[in-house]
């Protein structure tokens, strides 16, 4: 759920920090007051798209952040794992930054993620829900997955159909490309032998290339460095220098004297590390000279080598390791296509037994689909009952055919009767704008407890209700909150005295600049503000009686409806 809210120079809002609660929160105040650039903030905050209209007049940014608490089990952790971010339940941090240049700056517990990253996490956090938005049931091609969320189960088959059906796309793949021009089949086929030879030939070593570039360096170089090995060694053995033996005899003449003093003993310590350390070396480099073979022939195998390689690398990759990664690629490619290829009957064979798979997996889907689409209608019945559409008929209706598509062979769309003796008909066009809140909060209601959404956020969804209607979207969106955080903005006083928390919000003149500010009413501060709403006027103590009495129905109704 969220837990707090920091906006800077946001619209209107220069400065605000609200905590907010579980359960139930509504949001009152004047019309104008700044009520919805809340909502806009979250749904900025949860990826949605930003304009420099958002950023207030005179700030360089604006800021918005959110502070989450998890489930033990939700979507959100899920994705936090895939894209490697570290969490706590008990903190997860959301951030965007909107400039005036355009720039957005995202982050997730202060790792700095692209948009598209933020919208997949703050989706799974927060479910915004406007009196004009109703995207989901104004959409037919969205209720086939409003439908598979019902039912958990539906999930798996899902699943599975979906590796079926991907199986039966790489077979279908297969023979459309072989049928579709053989002779560039073969001579794809021909291309990728011909590749693949011409790699396994150069029998290509990892590290070969720098072994080779170090040896040309040592072959073009083979007189200079023979004659300074060769003067090297003269120097430190011949009879006229014999650096080495002169040494010895000066450690000799030293040994004795050595052990009367200390000073002695450090400098013949000293002469005899050098004298083993130049015997060393001189073996060293005899040992080299010894190794040091001209062979002419060489240096031309050598560049020959060289040649192969940077001709394979202007071919198949920038070095060694990427000629043997397209090697492996190719290699693939050519075994799937001979295999494929082998026989054309086979191929046929494997496309039909694939395509069958696909297609008994989808019409099990589709069977589990009916059965859950009737349990639906029943629920979504008893749903509208409670919010006095007692007599509108709501139907699953199933356009389906044996064509495969990513979500099996069913397409899915809403249909509704409002009235008694209409004609039922598509959702979209039948419904009313009343008609389609009542409908989206019904099944809000009924998927709530399945999506795992922590918070969801009701703007003004009750507008142009009254009565009887406002008091059953009241009590339908406190049940709704039973199960997850749910934040409202509203002018009905039926749905403000059913909440949990009741904040205020005010827009006010500062040094001749409109600010917006929140604030959590206490339990007399909610009387008055729901006798203002009862009102609209000045309020009396009839009034504050009337929001007392509200006030204590609404409790008692909470409580059944949560029970």
């Amino acid at each position: 759920m969220l837990q707090e809210l920091t906006i800077r120079d946001f619209a209107i809002i220069e400065k605000m920090d609200v905590a907010f609660q579980s359960q139930m929160t509504v949001l009152t105040g004047e019309t104008g007051a700044g009520k919805s650039i809340i909502i806009d903030a979250l749904g900025l905050l949860a990826g949605g798209r930003g304009a420099n209209e958002y950023i207030r007049k005179g700030a360089t940014k604006a800021v918005i952040q959110g502070l989450f608490t998890l489930p033990e089990k939700s979507a959100t952790l899920d994705i936090l794992a895939d894209l490697g971010i570290e969490y706590s339940p008990d903190e997860l941090i959301l951030e965007r930054d909107l400039y005036r240049s355009g720039r957005n700056i995202c982050r997730i517990n202060g790792i700095m993620v692209n948009l598209t990253t933020l919208r997949r996490v703050g989706e799974t956090l927060i479910d915004i829900h406007g009196q004009n938005e109703h995207q989901e049931l104004m959409h037919p091609e969205r209720h086939l997955g409003l439908l598979d969320e019902y039912e958990p189960q539906i999930a798996v088959l899902a699943e599975e159909y979906r590796n079926k059906y991907r199986i039966f796309l790489k077979q279908k793949d297969l023979l459309e490309r072989m049928e579709r021009n053989e002779k560039a089949w073969a001579q794809r086929l021909d291309m990728l032998q011909f590749q693949i030879d011409e790699i396994e030939a150069a029998n290509l070593q990892t590290d070969e290339e720098e072994r080779l570039q170090e040896e040309k360096v040592k072959l073009d170089n083979f007189q200079t460095i023979h004659t300074a090995l060769e003067a090297s060694y003269q120097t430190l053995t011949n009879d006229e220098e014999d650096v080495v033996g002169k040494l010895g005899v000066a450690m000799d003449a030293l040994e004795e004297a050595q052990e009367y003093s200390p000073e002695l003993a450090t400098i013949y310590n000293k002469i005899s590390d050098a004298f083993y350390n130049l015997q060393d070396i001189a073996h060293d480099i005899s040992g080299e000279l010894s190794d040091m073979e001209w062979d002419p022939n060489r240096l031309d195998e050598v560049e020959q080598r060289l040649e192969t390689i940077s001709m394979l690398k202007r071919k198949y990759g920038d070095d060694i390791p990427q000629i043997l990664t397209y090697y492996h690629k190719i290699k693939t490619e050519l075994d799937e296509m001979q295999q494929a290829g082998a026989e054309s009957a086979d191929l046929k064979e494997a496309y039909a037994q694939a395509h069958k798979e696909a297609l008994d997996m989808a019409k099990k889907l589709h069977v589990q689909r009916e059965h859950v689409a009737h349990e639906l209608e029943t629920e979504v019945h008893r749903q509208l009952q409670a919010l006095y559409m007692d007599k509108a008929v709501f139907a699953v209706k199933f356009m389906s055919s044996t064509d495969l598509t990513p979500n099996g062979i069913d397409q899915v769309e809403f249909y509704i009767q409002t009235n008694p003796g209409e004609n039922m008909g598509p959702l979209a066009k039948i419904a009313s704008g009343g008609e389609l809140s009542r409908i989206m909060l019904a099944l809000k209601t009924i998927f709530a407890q399945h999506q795992g959404v922590t918070s969801i956020i009701f703007d003004e969804v009750d507008t142009g209700v009254s009565g009887r209607v406002a008091q059953a979207i009241a009590e339908k969106i406190s049940q709704v909150a039973h199960y997850s955080q749910v934040l409202c903005i509203t002018h009905l006083p039926q749905v403000a005295a059913i909440s949990d928390h009741q904040y205020h919000i005010e827009k006010k003149v500062i040094n001749g600049r409109t600010e917006t500010s929140i604030h959590k009413l206490t339990p007399a501060e909610r009387v008055d503000e729901l006798a203002r709403m009862l009102s609209g006027a000045e309020v009396t103590e009839l009034t504050r009686s009337h929001a007392v009495e509200l006030l204590r129905m609404a409790e008692e109704i909470r409580q059944q409806t949560r029970n």
